[in-house]
């Protein structure tokens, strides 16, 4: 069952609707990647773990971090958007860019809240997201991102830190695409919404209590 799918599931029996304006039929195609320049204390990190409306709340609610994007990378073809990758045939991922102070969180961190934020041992799924395009992964964009992610890993199997082995795939960064406008934010503008409600709220609030450490002071 993918999300929207899910989401007609919980109108009906948890309550709350899909606005119009927010159908996925209705979006404009975006045919270009982005890229944030490097500066001296700004670092970039690509994250897919499932719907990217929770990935993003969870990051976002991250000390260090200073930016969350919602969008796609991964796949085979120069292009994205929402219909297409729901399909499931670009390759691509819902995924974010995770913009960070390096002088107030490392990579490792990232790492950390990535991890403990979903389950990383389902293959191309998370919970009622089923697909590809709900996979979990790393997409490295330079040797060092590559082999703190692979120890990581090794480390998560080798500790059984889960009860299966982590299926993550560690892909090079070729592109991200943002994803259309009414995605971005979307838990916090949206929080009635009854996905929001009754599955990206759940994690968020799953990972702040786990990590109260790594929050904003603000959350």
């Amino acid at each position: 069952m993918n999300r929207w799918l899910w989401m007609v599931f919980i109108t009906f029996f948890g309550g709350g609707c899909v606005p119009k304006s927010q159908n996925p039929t209705t979006h404009a195609e975006i045919s270009s990647p982005m890229l944030v320049p490097d500066t001296t204390h700004l670092g970039r990190a690509y994250f897919a773990a499932g719907c990217f409306w929770c990935v993003e709340a969870v990051f976002e609610s991250v000390l260090g971090v200073r930016e969350v994007v919602s969008g796609y990378a991964g796949g085979g073809k120069r292009y994205a958007s929402y219909e297409d990758v729901s399909s499931g045939d670009t390759g691509h991922a819902e995924a974010v860019m995770v913009v960070y102070d390096t002088t107030l969180i490392r990579y490792e961190t990232l790492l950390t809240v990535f991890f403990d934020s979903h389950d990383p041992t389902t293959l191309n799924r998370q919970g009622y997201d089923v697909g590809t395009q709900y996979r979990s992964a790393i997409f490295y964009t330079t040797p060092i991102q590559k082999s703190k992610a692979e120890a990581y890993i090794q480390k998560l199997n080798a500790d059984g830190t889960f009860d299966d082995k982590v299926v993550t795939t560690l892909e090079p960064f070729t592109g991200f695409y943002p994803a259309e406008d009414y995605h971005q934010d979307y838990e916090k503008n949206h929080p009635n919404n009854p996905y929001i409600r009754n599955v990206s709220i759940p994690r968020l609030h799953k990972f702040k209590d786990k990590h109260p450490e790594l929050l904003k002071t603000s959350e």
